[in-house]
């Protein structure tokens, strides 16, 4: 997959202005004249240092300078400044630093044209006139090119334009339709995010992709149904008659911004394909491609060099050795921990002192070292209302007699009544849908709990277009095949009427077990309940939760409800829960409790979170019962769970992964790396390749870019700026 640059979206398409920033006093139509003033001009041939830049056999190759003109800057400014100069920037600031950037973007497309050209001239060495006898620009740049940079080129484009106009037309649909969604709740990461090389092709390797506007007529057809693979994605309740004004409304914005030419005007504006402006837009997504393609190719080569002379194992001691430098106290190596991601990795974790173990232990969990850090899931079945309400009186009797046993007996009658249901009714009734019918998109493969089928999944383009190859990128750690945990039933105006079946704390652990099960293909998890609860019978309600007849202290083991581990088989350590690998026990299991969250916790912030939350082998600020009850799951291991009552309700913790230097050399997490695996996609050895790759690369990339503007760049000699242009935009003040 191609690693796009971040330069190149400088000159990124308009829509954003078309959609959002339409009628800004900037551009009108009563200033096209000032609008079309030349602002600068580049042309890097011009640079003393181009004779040493080893491209002037290609000088004629970018045909004279580049000119930036005002309605450029006034449009990046739409784009990205006008948010800067919200969050405080100067108007001076704001410009001053676009117009760089459009320079900057106009050096790095020059030079990335001449050096592409000289490439391409050492396989055909009349490639610099055929180059030079091309008329425009737009010919140059596709010659240089490979048709899938041509088709994402235009890919882009086109979906930015749909977008743009989904964008009205959500409006117009909205004002037709009663019901409009609100509700929200945290979605899994990379949600319809699409791979960075995507784009729908035909057999023949065509783009299978259209602007859908609602208008047909002599020469083209701007019709849903020959829209190509835009057509799945098209609103639903969409109309020729709704698209049609909202095609209108983004003409009007075009207008309103001086992106509609005269001889545009002269034409069918019903024709978005004639529009002078696509034409610009799709010149300026070549131009993006153009410095992609060379840093593309410059990185590949510097890539190689990467593979040599034990690169990488030097890498990873020189990284441990100063992790282990850094990482000395358990309070730097915390904060390391809320870092952690598939792209930035820990290999080294602190020892950790005796004193920290706990304090009273349960059946085969006792004689274990808690001194370790890790990760856990929270999936919480909180209090009702009216039972917070009944538990705010408890700790205002709690405060006055401090009798702890009446406080957690009553607490445990309350607990007793918890019952919660599906949380996901966002996903229905939300500003976006994203339930679908399992049976409707050809899905036999998903689990629903025992007498409740309601057929209904979420975000189907992941779960059926995803992965490589593919349009979509992977849910991260989210399996997806738990379907709506309840009845589901549509209304006439959109929306869904839902009703979740309810769950005891017993019937969460059913689900747990069920569905873990259901995805790894087995019986996989061990389970067992303490008598602590509804198991001590007759004296349920008058257990002691003091570890002494003195009553100082409390005994956190009382609060545990059940224990238990996933059997995750044989896993390599080193992988630990990084590895997207769908092969993986431990990240099937992970994905699959995950989506337990997704659908049950009311704890939503745990839902943000890459791995969990990190959890410290020392003291931590969690609530008590919830820090035993995590800490004791931690001691027994990746795939190990707690069930622990607190103030909140009931907390099902699952511990995603765990640091344990007692089982490693020194401290270090990973042992003895096998390079061997470096191929082998989802492995510890494979991803950290290519996190080095990527991190050493850019940092080439970076300073590769940096020479090139620095050498080129050069004020009234390369690069001419007729300030006294755009003067006018940087005197604006900002508001008081």
């Amino acid at each position: 997959m191609k690693k796009k640059t971040i330069v190149a979206a400088v000159m990124a398409s308009c829509m954003a202005l078309t959609a959002t920033f339409a009628g800004c006093s900037l551009v009108s139509s009563d200033n096209k004249k000032d609008m079309a003033q030349e602002i600068a001009t580049v042309d890097i041939t011009k640079s003393k240092n181009f004779g040493e830049s080893g491209l002037s056999d290609y000088k004629d190759a970018i045909s004279g300078e580049t000119s930036i003109y005002k309605k450029d800057l006034v449009s990046y400014f739409l784009n990205v400044g006008y948010s800067l100069v919200q969050n405080g920037k100067s108007y001076e600031e704001t410009f001053n630093m676009l117009m760089d950037a459009l320079v900057e973007n106009a050096v790095l497309v020059q030079y990335s044209t001449m050096a592409l050209l000289e490439i391409k001239a050492e396989s055909n060495s009349g490639a610099l006139g055929e180059f030079t006898a091309l008329k425009t620009l737009r010919e140059k740049y596709e010659y240089l090119l490979d048709d899938e940079d041509k088709n994402l080129a235009r890919y882009k484009l086109y979906s930015s334009v749909n977008k743009a106009i989904d964008n009205s037309e959500k409006t117009v649909i909205e004002d037709e339709d009663e019901y409009k969604g609100t509700a929200t709740r945290t979605t899994p990461v990379n949600l319809e995010t699409e791979q960075d090389d995507y784009y729908p092709e035909n057999e023949d390797g065509s783009l299978n992709y259209n602007i859908y506007t609602g208008f047909e007529g002599e020469g083209f057809n701007n019709l849903l149904s020959n829209s190509g693979a835009y057509e799945e994605d098209a609103l639903e309740g969409t109309t020729r008659a709704t698209r049609i004004k909202a095609y209108n409304a983004f003409l009007k914005n075009l207008k309103d911004n001086d992106l509609i030419t005269e001889e545009d005007e002269k034409g069918n504006l019903k024709n978005i394909n004639s529009l002078s402006y696509l034409e610009e837009e799709y010149v300026t997504q070549l131009e993006s491609c153009i410095i992609d393609k060379y840093f593309d190719i410059y990185e590949e080569q510097q890539g190689e060099k990467l593979l040599n002379n034990n690169y990488i194992q030097n890498r990873y001691e020189e990284l441990l050795a100063d992790q282990k430098d850094s990482y000395k106290t358990g309070s730097a190596f915390e904060t390391a921990m809320g870092s952690m991601a598939s792209n930035s990795f820990l290999l080294y974790s602190p020892e950790t002192s005796e004193d920290n173990e706990l304090e009273g232990t349960i059946n085969d969990y006792s004689n274990v070292d808690y001194g370790r850090f890790g990760f856990v899931y929270n999936i919480l079945l909180p209090f009702n209302a009216k039972q917070t309400s009944e538990l705010n009186g408890l700790k205002s009797i709690l405060s006055q007699d401090g009798n702890d046993n009446y406080y957690y007996n009553e607490r445990n009658k309350l607990l007793e009544k918890i019952e919660t249901e599906d949380q996901r009714s966002a996903w229905f009734n939300g500003a976006t849908d994203y339930s679908f019918k399992a049976s409707e998109a050809g899905i036999t493969d998903y689990y629903h709990s025992a007498g409740s089928d309601s057929g209904y999944l979420f975000f189907e383009g992941n779960l059926t277009d995803s992965g490589e190859g593919n349009r979509y990128k992977k849910l991260q750690a989210y399996d997806g095949r738990y379907s709506y945990n309840g009845k589901v039933f549509e209304n006439e105006d959109g929306s869904y009427t839902l009703l979740g079946d309810k769950l005891t704390v017993d019937g969460m652990l059913d689900e747990f077990t069920a569905y873990i099960n259901y995805v790894l293909g087995g019986d996989n998890v061990d389970i067992t309940k303490t008598s602590n609860y509804y198991g001590a019978g007759d004296d349920r309600y008058n257990l002691n939760f003091y570890k002494d007849e003195e009553e100082e202290e409390i005994d956190y083991t009382k609060f545990l409800y059940a224990y238990g581990k996933v059997n995750l088989g044989g896993f390599n350590s080193r992988d630990l829960f990084y590895a997207d690998n769908t092969s993986s026990n431990q990240y099937k299991a992970m994905s699959a409790v995950n989506e337990l969250q997704f659908a049950y916790t009311t704890d939503t912030s745990v839902l943000s979170q890459y791995a969990g939350y990190t959890v410290s082998a020392y003291e931590t600020n969690y609530v008590k019962e919830f820090e035993y009850a995590a800490k004791l799951a931690i001691s027994n291991g990746a795939g190990a769970f707690t069930v622990c009552a607190g103030d909140y309700g009931w907390h099902l913790i699952y511990v995603t992964s765990v640091f344990d230097n007692n089982s490693t050399n020194d401290g270090e997490t990973y042992k003895s790396p096998n390079w061997d695996r470096v191929d082998e996609e989802g492995t510890f050895e494979n991803l950290f390749f290519e996190w080095i790759k990527g991190n050493d690369i850019k940092d080439v990339n970076t300073t590769r870019r940096s020479k090139i503007i620095n050498d080129f760049k050069k004020e009234n000699e390369s690069v001419v700026k007729y300030q006294k242009r755009y003067q006018d935009l940087l005197d604006l003040k900002n508001e008081e």
